[in-house]
């Protein structure tokens, strides 16, 4: 049954992307945890690079709160779950605060989420172009949904003293505090490139200075003991916490055998969901972790493969000079045993990516593109495999600048119904491969039935 979830929290937002929302929300965190509370770190959305700073700022897993892909009715469920035994929890928005899955109205905003959380709301706003104007942005996006609680705003890249009074002073009238007043600080913004800011795998000592360069940027410059109170003035919320066990209890499954699933991680595959794990935990997987850039073999008695995301084509040349591991992997794979792999686990399975030789297990050459694939789709499993049965129905997102040019041999993985209809992705032997990212926690039968298939 649904319990009252008494945790104090915030949802960071802003009227667009580029607004100073990740400033903020990894900022806050990192100095609220260096305070000594337990802080509960979570992003609207699908994105995986920023939950990777929140973990570092926090020391807790960064967790996603999808309402596309996990459902609306598990978004409490999962904060709960993230926010056990925290004194607060931070949740940074996604895009603009009324931006969604695109025609979809609100589902996946950082509105709708703020409302199913019941949590006020900061607005970050980048007032580097404006002064009085900003009264009326506030004033618009404050009182567009009467349920979204707007508690705050932080001024973001702020140019001066004056610019700053000239703010505030158009702000008085508008209802909204003034919660927090941020100068223009390139010198600790955080590096991007090709699909956004780079992961904390990848560059974790600078990483751990940009956070703590950020945490002073939120003490200096922001209302700390307010943003708290306005924390504290969210009611409880009735939720029943997910758990991995009873997820996977509830398909049916429980469990199996203990077999050993090797998980990739390292700087080339940063991108997953912690549930995952905790799903293949509670399905009687023993998860080991392995790093398909300098382990030279999988772990020992492994007998299935999880590869998810990442940036395969920044390392291209390093996992291809790894013989001896693409080796395993593709011998694995011939075996007939389970391999899920999403996005760059679907190119490191290729024969090649950028003319570097990868592991062979499927007949197809990557390349990087100029074009950016982007967006939610709605898929059908097209026919049975080690994570699905056929015509399985499940929301995902894909999110790549790659293109993959296939040979014969497979059949796809997935029909996609939604915004388009294309077929995509391959299905050979035990091999489940696919540009789609999921979230298991929405269908965690997929769990189970990859650790039935490494127990047979």
């Amino acid at each position: 049954m649904p319990v009252p979830v008494p945790v104090p929290r915030l949802v960071i937002a802003a009227p667009a992307s580029g607004s100073g929302k990740t400033t903020v929300a990894t900022g806050l965190m990192a100095l609220l945890a260096a305070r000594g509370l337990a802080v509960s770190p979570h992003k609207v959305g699908p994105d995986y690079i920023d939950a990777g700073y929140h973990a570092l700022a926090t020391g807790r897993p960064g967790r996603n709160l999808d309402a596309y892909l996990c459902g609306t009715e598990l978004i409490g469920p999962l904060f709960a779950h993230g926010a056990a035994g925290c004194d607060v929890a931070v949740v940074e928005g996604v895009m603009g605060l009324y931006d969604g899955a695109a025609g979809q109205g609100e589902l996946a905003s950082t509105a709708q989420v703020a409302k199913l959380l019941r949590a006020p709301v900061v607005l970050v706003v980048d007032a580097s172009s404006q002064s009085r104007s900003v009264a009326a942005l506030v004033h618009g996006f404050a009182s567009w949904d009467p349920e979204v609680r707007i508690g705050g705003v932080i001024l973001n890249k702020v140019g001066s003293d004056r610019h700053e009074a000239l703010l505030r002073e158009a702000l008085d009238e508008s209802g909204v505090p003034v919660l927090g007043a941020l100068r223009r600080a390139a010198e600790i913004e955080t590096p991007s490139r090709h699909l956004g800011l780079v992961p904390v795998a990848e560059r974790r000592a600078e990483a751990v200075d940009v956070v703590r360069g950020l945490a002073e940027r939120v003490r200096a410059g922001c209302d700390v003991e307010g943003l708290l109170r306005l924390a504290r003035s969210a009611p409880p919320l009735e939720a029943e916490a997910w758990d991995a066990g009873g997820a996977v209890r509830e398909t049916g499954g429980g469990a199996r055998g203990g077999p050993v699933v090797a998980v990739a991680g390292g700087a080339a595959f940063t991108f997953s969901y912690s549930e995952h794990a905790e799903l293949l935990r509670a399905a009687g997987a023993d998860v080991v972790v392995f790093d398909p850039l300098r382990d030279e073999q999988l772990p020992p008695g492994t007998r299935g493969v999880v590869i998810g995301g990442g940036f395969p084509e920044v390392y291209a040349a390093e996992l291809g000079a790894n013989e001896p591991l693409r080796k395993a992997v593709a011998e694995l794979a011939r075996s007939g045993a389970p391999v899920a792999a999403e996005c760059a686990g679907l190119l490191y399975l290729a024969r090649s990516l950028d003319g570097a030789p990868m592991c062979g297990v499927l007949d197809a050459d990557a390349r990087m593109s100029e074009r950016l694939t982007l967006g939610y789709r709605e898929a059908v499993a097209v026919g049975d495999s080690v994570l699905t049965a056929a015509g399985t129905r499940l929301r995902g997102h894909e999110f790549h600048r790659t293109v993959l040019e296939p040979g014969a041999g497979a059949a796809p993985a997935w029909g996609l119904v939604r915004p388009e209809r294309r077929v995509e992705g391959f299905v050979q032997r035990g091999v489940h491969a696919s540009y789609l990212h999921t979230h298991w926690a929405a269908a965690p039968a997929m769990a189970q039935r990859f650790v039935e298939r490494c127990v047979a």
